[in-house]
C-alpha cells in the first residue's frame, strides 16, 4: 500500500513538473516568436498544458521502481561518504555551499524581471540547486588544497608549481606499515603526498589483530589503531569502502585485495612486507617500501675503513662474532668470538646490499 502511494505521489510530482514546463515552453515560444500567443486559442493551450502533464506524469510514473532503487543507494553512498570525511572536507563543502548559495541569489536576480511568475520560480529553484550542488562538489574536493595554501602563504611558503597534491598518486597504507609505526615520521617529513588511503578490509584486519587472544599480537593490533588514530587527526585519511567493488569481495587475501585495488585507483601500496613487495612488482603495482628507505639512509660504509663496534653475540661460522651498529645494520667480525662482551676496533673488509638489508664484514685491527 505505502509503494502504491509513494508511486501516485510521485505521479503527481511528475505531472505539476509538466505543467511548469509548459509553462517555460510557452513563455520562450511567445518571447522567441516561435508561436505567437493569439496564433491558439485557450482550449488548445490547454490541450498542450494537458499533454505535457500527462507525458511528464506517465514518464515520472513508469520510473519510480528506478528512481526508488538509485534514491537508496545514493542515500546509502551520501552516509557512507559523510561518515568517512574528515572535519575539514566536511567544513570545504559547508563553505562551497555557502558560496554556492550567494551566487545562485545573486544570479536570480535577473530571472525576477520575467513577467511570467511559474517561469521565474522554476528557473530560480534550478538555479539554486546547480549553483548549491557545484559549491559542495567543489568545495569538498579543492578546499583542502586552498586550505593547505592559504596555510603556506600565512607561514610564509611559496607554494611550488607542478603537480597539486590532489594530482598525486593516493597512497595505500597496509597493515604491516600501520602497525610499524614509522609512516608517521615519514609524513612529518613531507615524503609521503596526496591522499592516504585506508581500505577498509585493512581496517577489519587491523580490528582482528587488536581483538587476537594472543598477547604479542593484541598489543601489535592496539598500536596499529593508535598509529591510525593519529594520522586522522594530524593529517587525515580515506576510509575506502570496497562494499560495491564485487571483484574484491570475491577475493579472501587481504594482499591481493590490497594490489587489485592499488591499480583499480591507480594508487601506491605503502608496505615494509618484503613478499607482498615483489608480488606487487611481478604485477606491476607501484610499492613504496619503507624498508627500502630505510636501507637506503644508512651511513655509507666502504671497505678499508676503521670503526669502533661492541661484539653482543656469537656468529653462524667458526671464531665470528657480530655487532650492530645504531641503526640496526649487523657487522659480522671474523675472528672475534674471544672478544664478545667487549668494544673492539676494526676494520671493513666487505660491504654486502641484500634485499633483506646491508651487511658488513669486517676483522680486527
Amino acid at each position: 500500500m505505502l509503494k502504491k502511494l509513494l508511486r501516485g505521489g510521485i505521479t503527481l510530482i511528475g505531472v505539476a513538473v509538466g505543467y511548469g514546463v509548459f509553462l517555460l515552453f510557452q513563455y520562450v515560444a511567445g518571447e522567441t516568436g516561435l508561436i505567437a500567443p493569439d496564433a491558439l486559442t485557450k482550449f488548445w493551450w490547454g490541450i498542450i498544458a494537458i499533454a505535457f502533464a500527462l507525458i511528464f506524469g506517465l514518464l515520472f510514473f513508469l520510473l519510480t521502481p528506478v528512481m526508488a532503487k538509485k534514491s537508496a543507494a545514493f542515500s546509502k553512498g551520501l552516509e557512507a561518504e559523510i561518515k568517512h570525511m574528515s572535519a575539514q572536507d566536511l567544513l570545504a563543502g559547508t563553505i562551497g555551499l555557502i558560496i554556492g548559495l550567494v551566487i545562485a541569489f545573486l544570479i536570480s536576480g535577473i530571472f525576477s524581471r520575467i513577467d511570467n511568475e511559474p517561469v521565474s520560480i522554476t528557473l530560480t529553484v534550478a538555479v539554486y540547486i546547480v549553483f548549491a550542488w557545484l559549491g559542495v562538489v567543489i568545495g569538498a574536493r579543492k578546499g583542502k588544497d586552498a586550505m593547505t595554501a592559504i596555510a603556506a602563504r600565512r607561514a610564509g611558503i611559496r607554494p611550488q608549481s607542478g603537480k597539486s597534491q590532489s594530482d598525486a598518486a593516493p597512497k595505500i597504507l597496509d597493515t604491516s606499515v600501520i602497525i610499524d609505526g614509522r609512516i608517521i615520521d615519514i609524513m612529518k617529513c613531507g615524503f609521503i603526498e596526496g591522499r592516504i588511503v585506508i581500505p577498509e578490509f585493512v581496517l577489519v584486519e587491523l580490528r582482528h589483530i587488536a581483538d587476537s587472544s594472543d598477547g604479542l599480537k593484541r598489543e601489535r593490533g592496539r598500536r596499529g589503531l593508535d598509529i591510525l588514530n593519529k594520522i586522522q587527526v594530524d593529517y587525515g585519511i580515506e576510509i575506502y569502502s570496497t562494499d560495491s567493488e564485487k571483484s574484491l569481495s570475491e577475493i579472501p587475501e587481504v594482499d591481493v585485495k590490497l594490489l587489485k585495488l592499488a591499480q583499480a585507483m591507480g594508487g601506491k601500496v605503502v608496505t615494509n612486507d618484503f613478499n607482498l613487495n615483489k608480488v606487487a612488482t611481478i604485477q606491476g603495482v607501484h610499492v613504496l617500501n619503507i624498508n627500502e628507505l630505510a636501507n637506503a639512509l644508512k651511513p655509507v660504509v666502504i671497505p678499508g675503513e676503521s670503526m669502533n663496534v661492541f661484539l653482543v653475540k656469537e656468529g653462524k661460522e667458526h671464531g665470528q662474532a657480530v655487532a650492530y651498529l645504531d641503526d640496526g645494520t649487523m657487522i659480522v667480525v671474523e675472528d672475534g668470538r674471544r672478544m664478545i662482551g667487549s668494544s673492539i676496533d676494526v676494520s671493513v673488509t666487505t660491504v654486502l646490499q641484500t634485499s633483506a638489508g646491508r651487511m658488513i664484514f669486517a676483522k680486527p685491527k
